[in-house]
């Protein structure tokens, strides 16, 4: 393979690519080959407040008349699958774009040009690449959406350089400013949005922008560089991925993927041990060592620790210097879901997006006051992460220096290593979270994992087939929830259930993978990843997976959003995107009206059509009588 074709893999194969797992055969398998479908989901056990998708009592009778059940308590009628190159939502709601790739933040950015992929001398003036979590806030009369620009498609980026591989200095600046995060504001005129150029709080932030570290982490000497020999200051933040709110009203973006950012001049450089864990190598993903010595880990070796955290930014101050968190921990963050205890504290949940890694969560020391200040919120409290039983109960533990043997700042910078200590339990890839608002449980997508039951993680940690985890080689994913101990997310206990195992009945008939019992030919999907749950309590999953319509997959269509309700276990289809598209990221208007969805890396010819480059964006989905939607 060369280096060109690594632009064409997801992150998740380039990451085996460069850093290959060995296989395990030692596993008890518990998915047997002849396991019912059924069978199988009534060995599970359903705890909490609403009814678990396999203690439904109804199952297909509920379940497979998808017409007649929207017209209930989701207020439409399911889409059916796609495999064209548009967006399709239901009947009586209508879809326009809100912003695209290149468009302008200011009036003083150029246009943008098909042929150049854009101009590289206002690339950090104009709307980002590669759409994914964003929030929407409101700000006295006006609306401010903050949104993550995850990664680039260089061949997209950089049309006129073969293969979209970067040749200079000035081609990897361009592809540094168009990621990060964008702030802008959006209005609403006679029924459409747009973005307000020029707005005084629109705002780019790159993989250039100035950073303060925080926590216990900060001035730690794997922190430091000669460049920043404080350890407290650092450049940039990297693969933003899912995001978050905080309840006093800031964003929250999660660096991801950043391992790829990162290489070596130096082939023969032996390597920290901690790189491996972490997918650090002497190759990166785009070329930047070559040309920017901060990514150059030859000469950097504690840049790449510098990465990998949660970064806190004021949507309503665009000259505070955004804060990366590490008292949340270091690893390949999804998203950030934050509510607050019943005795104040901060709560915010994480996944670590990889094959095999763990759920965390942070418990702050202090407690959330309207109105008072948040200094050290996010900064005081204790990291844990997840150990679930096979009989649908669980715990938090929590990562200390009495638990792991590592000091406090050891455990911020090496959170999957502490995490290895205390035994958590290796998930299928813990993307998004969310909390209901509405009743005192938490979700988790697992979106999939080709390695459970046949390969350890990258620490060698074993990935057995079990618990919130049922599927060998589980290429369709499930969503885990959890209802905390006495209704209170500081315990340390909770009960677990599966609110929903994607597959494909159709293929796998009564099997596991076939899916769970609110799975039908008319529902299906596979690789939930993305999560919201809107105010009325109802969650909506997006996804990013195999969208070819053809073998395991087949009648699955394009990617996808759809709609479930925790008290039955209900799925319905919202919305379809473009072939190859990913749907990622959504938010609400303030008045409830309308929805933003962010469509990434369509390799259709979208928005703009045939003979165009393909555009990440935002969408803004509205009801035809405008009337709130969640």
């Amino acid at each position: 393979m060369t280096d060109n074709d690594t632009y064409d893999l997801s992150w998740d194969e380039w990451d085996e690519l460069v850093r290959p797992t060995e296989e395990e055969t030692e596993f008890d398998r518990v998915v047997a080959s002849g396991l019912s479908r059924r069978g199988f989901l009534s060995g599970l056990v359903a705890f909490g407040s609403g009814a678990a998708v396999m203690g439904l009592g109804t199952g297909a009778s509920l379940l497979n008349s998808t017409a007649v059940q929207a017209a209930g308590r989701f207020g439409f009628t399911p889409v059916g699958v796609a495999t064209d190159a548009t967006v399709h939502v239901p009947e009586g709601y209508t879809w326009d774009i809100l912003v695209k790739w290149g468009d302008k933040l200011f009036s003083d950015a150029a246009d943008f040009d098909h042929v150049t992929g854009g101009d590289l001398a206002t690339s950090d003036r104009v709307f980002g690449e590669n759409t994914d979590g964003m929030e929407l806030f409101a700000i006295g009369d006006k609306q401010i959406i903050a949104v993550n620009s995850e990664y680039v498609n260089p061949k997209l980026n950089l049309p006129q350089n073969q293969d979209g591989k970067p040749t200079s200095a000035d081609d990897v600046l361009k592809l540094q400013n168009l990621q990060g995060v964008t702030v802008m504001e959006v209005a609403e005129e006679g029924g459409d949005w747009h973005v307000v150029v020029d707005s005084p709080f629109n705002r780019r932030i790159t993989h250039n922008t100035p950073m303060k570290i925080s926590g216990p982490a900060a001035g730690h000497d794997l922190l430091k560089t000669d460049a920043d020999p404080s350890g407290t200051e650092s450049l940039g933040t990297y693969n933003n991925c899912g995001a978050g709110k905080t309840p006093w009203g800031t964003y929250l973006t999660c660096e991801e993927n950043f391992n790829g950012y990162f290489g070596s001049t130096d082939a023969d450089l032996e390597l920290p041990a901690d790189f491996k864990r972490y997918g650090i190598g002497v190759e990166s993903r785009y070329d930047y060592e070559k040309f920017d010595a901060r990514f150059d880990i030859s000469k950097n070796i504690n840049e790449p620790r510098r990465a990998g955290y949660i970064v806190e930014i004021d949507p309503a101050n665009p000259d505070a210097t955004p804060v990366k968190r590490t008292a949340l921990g270091r690893f390949k963050h999804e998203n950030a879901a934050c509510t607050v205890a019943r005795d104040g504290r901060v709560i915010v949940y994480m996944g670590d997006d990889e094959r095999g890694e763990f759920l965390y969560k942070f418990v702050s020391n202090g407690v959330y006051v309207p109105g008072a200040s948040t200094d050290g919120l996010l900064d005081e409290g204790t990291l844990y992460v997840a150990k679930f039983s096979d009989d649908g109960n669980g715990e938090w533990l929590a990562l200390t220096e009495e638990t792991t043997g590592m000091s406090q700042a050891e455990i911020c910078i090496y959170s999957r290593l502490a995490a290895s200590k205390v035994g958590a339990t290796t998930m299928d890839r813990p993307e998004w979270v969310a909390v209901n608002p509405v009743a005192v449980e938490a979700y988790c997508a697992l979106t999939n994992n080709k390695n459970r039951g046949v390969k350890t993680n990258a620490g060698g940690d074993e990935t057995p087939v079990g618990g919130p985890n049922p599927r060998e080689k589980n290429n369709y994913g499930q969503i885990v929830r959890w209802y905390p101990e006495n209704d209170d997310h500081v315990s340390s206990s909770f009960k677990w259930d599966l609110f929903v195992m994607a597959g494909n009945p159709d293929v796998h008939g009564d099997s596991p993978y076939a899916g769970s019992s609110n799975i039908n030919s008319g529902n299906m999907f596979n690789s939930p990843d993305g999560m919201m749950f809107d105010t009325s309590g109802l969650l909506w999953i997006q996804t990013d997976g195999d969208y070819k319509n053809e073998g395991d997959f087949a009648g699955m269509g394009n990617n996808q959003m759809l709609v479930g309700d925790p008290a039955t276990g209900q799925i319905e289809r919202f919305m379809t995107v473009p072939y190859g598209a990913e749907v990622t990221g959504i938010t609400w208007s303030a008045d409830k009206r309308t929805l933003f969805v962010g469509i990434q890396h369509p390799a259709a010819p979208f928005p703009d059509g045939e003979g165009k480059l393909a555009r990440s964006c935002v969408v803004a989905v509205k009801r035809s009588d405008n009337a709130m939607i969640g």
